[in-house]
């Protein structure tokens, strides 16, 4: 468990201390923004089409979209083809400050681990991560709170 990780929290809501809330107007921004991605999606195997929207912390928001492949193993997911983006974009050094994820099948989904892991890798603790949660409602959590026991190579 990580020292920030507080278990009374509610992952679906920031608290009001949190030092980068986002406006629900910034929120519903990213939101849209991944759905209309999302229709961009490559899905023909699975037809789960998801897109992705980030907010960089200069402000700059960059946009992906799922990448499917006949290799299943080698499918692109949305949220990592985002971040691709914004690192040729703007360089390692980004950092995240939000990122919505939507779908077009109405289904409640999380970013899965190796999405969780690489939104991790360019974020800090109090990134904010959108999602569709249960009977179309947009769910939220810190990524500290999403992935707990991140996987962590010291930087040289």
């Amino acid at each position: 468990m990580s020292p920030n990780h507080d278990p009374h929290h509610d992952p679906n809501q920031n608290s009001p201390s949190d030092p980068n809330p986002l406006s629900p107007a910034q929120a519903a921004d990213l939101q849209q923004r991944a759905i209309a991605v999302a229709h961009h999606a490559y899905a023909p195997y699975s037809h789960f089409r998801v897109g992705a929207a980030v907010l960089l912390s200069d402000g700059t928001i960059v946009t992906g979209c799922n990448v499917e492949n006949a290799s299943y193993r080698l499918t692109v997911c949305a949220e990592q083809a985002a971040i691709a983006v914004a690192v040729s974009l703007r360089g390692p050094g980004i950092r995240i400050r939000a990122i919505a994820v939507a779908n077009l099948n109405d289904t409640a989904s999380q970013p899965c681990g190796a999405c969780r892991q690489t939104i991790h890798e360019f974020s800090t603790p109090d990134t904010i991560v959108f999602f569709p949660g249960e009977g179309g409602a947009i769910a939220q959590a810190t990524i500290d709170t999403l992935l707990p026991a991140a996987f962590l190579l010291p930087n040289s």
